[in-house]
């Protein structure tokens, strides 16, 4: 397999409502979609789940459209190629750039995927045909307005949700949600909103038997993670403090977490993706797949990672109708009975609308061999 040309799309799609957490609310999703050739025609899809702005990680939807054209792309163009797992090699020399990178390499899974004949979840090792979906709630302008937003999650299926909360908008909130909801699957975000000083505070929320507390303190922390989850009953997820399946092996030798959540563009891939994962079944610790208001494209890929056995909780994958009133694959990936049918089409299983990309596109490059 070698890669004849790569094309950048960024692209900018409208959210149906602004999504907010502590770093501050989302309306429209500027994103990059990845597209790579062969010299057959063939082609593979990833995408760069970076944001417009370095809150989440470092990375922004500019300096990502920069790294890949500069020194990413250039990296891989040409190169012969026997399987995806030896672009994280060949993309080594550039430190960091994790969702840049990520985006690459995606569209090479798809790409050797399709070149196989087999799907994106099978060459993974997924094991599962269909996946458990949960939906991720943003503060609200209002109680009722979270509830009203809940209730409908709740009616669609959805099999867990995902409040997000900080400082003033935690205990009262959380106690509310679960008297009205006793019986709901729930875990709180707190997007490193909290300090280890707030432990006392954080306790209080064992009363709720909520499924876990993702990524309370700060974003680069292991260390006083590990000093909370002592003092919590209620299990820790890290999300923005696992950058590599070695940051994972440090995390549980610590005791810093009882969960872990695998975004793919968090941690620079699907190649590392399955490592931590793999990591994790050998331990005993349970995964789950994040969402990054990723369009069709990057959800079909969390959607393949999160067959894999060791995702055993509900992954943020929801429909597409949940974010976009259009996406840009079809069919639109659906939810039924709070459940996403894995696709056993060859690659990531679905069809670009490559008509509706180009309605939505604000810049676009393409790279060949020199």
């Amino acid at each position: 397999m070698k890669i004849e040309c790569v094309t950048l799309h960024l692209i900018r799609m409208r959210l149906k409502t602004p999504f907010v957490t502590s770093y501050g609310a989302h309306s429209d999703r500027r994103t990059i979609l990845i597209e790579i050739a062969d010299a057959d025609g063939l082609t593979g899809w990833g995408e760069c789940v970076a944001f417009d702005t370095p809150h989440y990680t470092e990375e922004t939807v500019d300096t990502a459209w920069l790294i890949l054209e500069r020194f990413l792309i250039p990296a891989i163009v040409g190169v012969p190629l026997q399987h995806p797992s030896e672009i994280p090699e060949l993309l080594a020399p550039i430190r960091r750039h994790a969702m840049a990178k990520a985006g690459l390499e995606m569209a090479v899974w798809d790409l050797y995927c399709k070149r196989a004949g087999i799907p994106l979840s099978q060459a993974l090792g997924g094991v599962r045909g269909e996946v458990d979906s949960g939906a991720a709630v943003g503060l609200q302008a209002s109680e009722d307005a979270l509830f009203r937003v809940i209730e409908r999650f709740v009616e669609e299926g959805y099999r867990r949700i995902k409040t997000k909360i900080k400082p003033g908008a935690d205990l009262a909130l959380i106690e509310r949600i679960r008297a009205r909801f006793p019986d709901l699957p729930l875990m709180a975000d707190a997007n490193s909103a909290y300090r280890l000083a707030d432990a006392a505070r954080l306790r209080q929320l064992d009363k709720f038997d909520l499924m876990m507390i993702e990524q309370p303190l700060d974003v680069d922390d292991i260390v006083d993670h590990a000093q909370l989850q002592r003092q919590l009953r209620t299990p820790i997820c890290l999300d923005e403090s696992i950058l590599t399946a070695d940051d994972a092996r440090k995390a549980l030798q610590l005791g810093s977490c009882g969960v872990i959540n695998i975004k793919i563009g968090r941690v620079g891939g699907l190649t590392e993706a399955k490592k931590i994962h793999d990591l994790c079944v050998e331990r005993g610790v349970p995964v789950w797949c994040g969402g990054m208001l990723e369009t069709g494209i990057g959800r079909a890929h969390s959607l393949a990672l999160a067959s894999l056995p060791g995702f055993t909780l509900p992954a943020d994958l929801s429909a597409s109708s949940r974010y976009w009133e259009r996406d840009v694959i079809v069919p639109e990936i659906t939810v039924a009975g709070g459940r996403i049918r894995v696709p056993d089409g060859p690659g990531i299983g679905y069809e670009v609308d490559r008509a509706f990309i180009a309605s939505v596109t604000e810049r676009k490059q393409t790279y060949r061999m020199s």
